[in-house]
């Protein structure tokens, strides 16, 4: 039994240093795939920081654009409130003019627009009352002078200041608002370079 002993424990030997080999061999290999996962793992985690740092870098990108339209926005609205309020204080300083120089005004007005036909002229019953002596006259001289006939109606309009010509059924309306709003995109220009250039 001795000799079958011996071969069983050769056998054994063999086995256990078989084994250990293969445990050997599998550590090596298990830790072969650690460190591998591991290294994958680095780069993964290096591309998700990047991807990470750019997007808020993006972010951060969009979101200073994003203020710097939203403080030029509100610059426009500033700039285009403050230059309607400069407007709008310079028609109503205009429509306050005392009387001689609101007459003298319509009389320009007058030989700018008056044509050479036959119409006539509507004030508003304001500057009807107030409208100095002679000065029927002198819109009758004006029309004359261009070639043309205006009598002063004794009908009035709700206007603030101007008037209104008539030819031939023809309305033209030369209120000082009507002629501020056609000339307002002008106006607004010349406002803005005195203002902000």
């Amino acid at each position: 039994m001795a000799g079958l002993d011996k071969i069983i424990n050769q056998i054994l030997e063999e086995a256990n240093n078989s084994a250990g080999e293969k445990i050997h061999n599998a550590k090596q290999e298990a830790e072969a795939i650690l460190q591998k996962a591991r290294e994958e793992s680095a780069k993964e985690t290096e591309k998700i920081a990047a991807k990470a740092a750019a997007d808020v870098k993006n972010y951060e990108s969009r979101v200073k654009s994003s203020a710097d339209l939203y403080r030029r926005t509100r610059i426009l609205e500033t700039k285009q409130e403050i230059i309607a309020a400069v407007l709008d204080k310079a028609y109503e300083v205009f429509c306050q003019k005392s009387d001689k120089e609101y007459f003298e005004t319509i009389k320009a007005m007058l030989k700018k627009f008056a044509l050479a036909e036959s119409g006539e002229v509507i004030f508003s019953a304001k500057d009807l009352k107030r409208m100095p002596a002679g000065f029927e006259s002198e819109i009758q001289k004006i029309a004359s002078e261009k070639g043309g006939v205006l009598a002063l109606s004794k009908e009035s309009r709700q206007i603030e200041g101007g008037f209104v010509l008539v030819y031939g059924g023809v309305e033209e309306n030369c209120t000082f608002k009507a002629l501020f709003d056609s000339q307002r995109d002008e106006l607004q220009d010349k406002v803005q370079k005195i203002l902000f250039l």
